[in-house]
């Protein structure tokens, strides 16, 4: 598959705002790109949110996100104290935090979750990405379950090997607490990177895959 340039980083630079409802969502959905975005040589300039993390989560979710963007020009975390399992039933609240956000914050690129999602919370956080930033280019990640609500994805980012290793072994060294979780292991995440690799025909056969709704080419 030919690729498609569609970013320009301003002032030699990409800023990218990644929205998680909890501490692995972005590890998950986004990790691979990030590592292969960095590993090129690209200048990232992150924005890492959490919605939902507290107590051990909080801790792994900092850990985490220092692992998997070392080697960013510049990047800051930023942990809110929604509910897990609540962020509909808390939508006043998680409002107001997505617009104090879009007053501090303008990015090239943001990376949130997909709207089909099973879970409410990640439907909650695509739904307010998309009411708060409306003229920003978004793309929704894809998170494996057990509901099995996986889609069919429209934009691809090949991975070498070396960096979804990578992202495989910072997913078990970081996030202990969801290791009892069945879906939770090395193989669902490379199964289902060989899935969307075969897909868009990447080079070693590896790919993460997003879902662009909306964008204007220029």
């Amino acid at each position: 598959m030919r690729p498609l340039r569609l970013l320009e980083p301003r002032e030699g630079r990409l800023s990218i705002l990644c929205l998680g409802a909890h501490s692995d969502d972005i590890e998950i959905g986004a990790g691979g790109a990030l590592l292969h975005w960095i590993a090129s040589g690209l200048q990232l300039d992150v924005t890492w949110c959490v919605l939902s993390a507290a107590g051990t989560r909080a801790a792994e979710a900092t850990e985490s996100a220092a692992s998997f963007l070392e080697g960013a020009a510049r990047s800051s975390l930023e942990m809110a104290s929604f509910t897990d399992g609540f962020l509909p039933q808390e939508g006043r609240e998680l409002k107001q935090w997505f617009e104090d956000l879009k007053g501090r914050v303008d990015p090239d690129l943001i990376l949130t979750h997909t709207g089909d999602d099973a879970h409410q919370d990640h439907r909650m956080v695509q739904q307010l990405t998309w009411n708060t930033f409306r003229d920003h280019f978004i793309l929704e990640y894809e998170i494996p379950k057990w509901d099995g609500d996986l889609g069919r994805p429209n934009i691809y980012v090949p991975l070498s090997s070396e960096i979804l290793n990578k992202k495989i072994e910072l997913l078990q060294r970081h996030f202990t607490t969801q290791r009892s979780k069945h879906w939770f292991e090395p193989d669902t995440f490379r199964a289902l990177a060989q899935l969307r690799g075969n897909e868009c025909r990447a080079t070693e056969r590896t790919a993460e895959a997003f879902h662009m709704r909306k964008a204007r080419l220029s």
